[in-house]
């Protein structure tokens, strides 16, 4: 097992036992001063009903063979969320014998792009585990005209949220965005530690965002699949849309968004202002012959 798989449990099971206080586990609280923050290695061990010994290997990355009713047990005691509990089994696989792991698609199939283009009063888009729209309809390429005015090829959400200026401008509720972005990035290295792109592109963001590596220090994790995205938008101003994100069962590691807002309501009449637009204006960020799909290379 490498060395960074080690490092990674390591951090996370003792960044989630910090957390969790002695009250919140219900164990007593005695007087005197603890040496460390949350609960002691014992206390979980204790908790989570194995010996000391062996909860303090799993804590320094032995996860490799770790039954799912001990990791249960372990994500009840640190009280950990469905996204965190589903980052502690991917690194218990991880920590195992190396496996052959399908790579992140890098396109997507024709079908699925005729499935977005049939969409045509909605945003929508198709992203990759490492944040790579693979294929957008018109309104998505429209709604996200700063995003994919990026030359570089496939556009990256997480690269323009940290490393481009405008998107402090683009996403009102950046601190969140960011915060939300990096902790998406760490469960896909959860499931894929070994996809070199996602490695360099973890290694990009660190180098050049001081913001992005204290992020990614949090060791958090988090879904994202439905919610509220506001935007505000160069052309049509301040956007409050609904968004769900749909896993493509025929096109494994792939997600499509979808945008939406209340008829009726401001964003729904400035979605339409959109749509004149795109329509009307020839920008190259519209119509991107790189994002129509062209046969899947995983």
């Amino acid at each position: 097992m490498g060395d960074d798989v080690r490092a990674d449990i390591r951090e996370f099971l003792g960044s989630r036992r910090a957390r969790v206080t002695p009250e919140q586990a219900g164990l007593p609280a005695y007087g005197g001063n603890r040496r460390v923050p949350g609960l002691r290695r014992e206390e979980v061990a204790m908790l989570a009903g194995v010996s000391v010994d062996y909860y303090v290997r799993l804590e320094r990355g032995n996860l490799a063979g770790a039954s799912e009713s001990v990791l249960d047990a372990i994500a009840r005691t640190l009280r950990l969320d469905e996204a965190e509990r589903e980052y502690l089994f991917d690194l218990a696989r991880a920590a195992g014998p190396a496996r052959t792991r399908r790579s992140p698609a890098l396109v997507v199939r024709p079908e699925v792009q005729q499935v977005l283009d049939a969409m045509t009063d909605a945003p929508a888009w198709v992203r990759n585990g490492r944040h790579d729209i693979l294929a957008a309809n018109r309104m998505g390429r429209a709604l996200y005209l700063p995003v994919f005015e990026d030359p570089r090829r496939p556009v990256n959400t997480t690269r323009f949220t940290y490393l481009n200026p405008a998107a402090r401008e683009f996403w009102r509720d950046y601190d969140q965005i960011a915060n939300d972005a990096a902790a998406m990035l760490r469960l896909e290295a959860g499931r894929n530690p070994h996809d070199p792109q996602l490695i360099r592109l973890v290694g990009e963001l660190s180098t050049q965002s001081e913001l992005f590596r204290e992020r990614w220090a949090s060791r958090d994790v988090v879904f994202h699949r439905s919610g509220l995205k506001r935007l505000h938008h160069p052309v049509v101003g301040d956007l409050d849309l609904n968004y769900q994100s749909m896993e493509l069962p025929s096109e494994p590691g792939l997600v499509m968004n979808v945008y939406t807002a209340p008829e009726g309501s401001p964003t729904a009449d400035a979605l339409r202002m959109l749509a004149s637009w795109a329509a009307t204006h020839d920008n190259p960020a519209l119509a991107d012959p790189s994002m129509v799909g062209r046969g899947r290379n995983q």
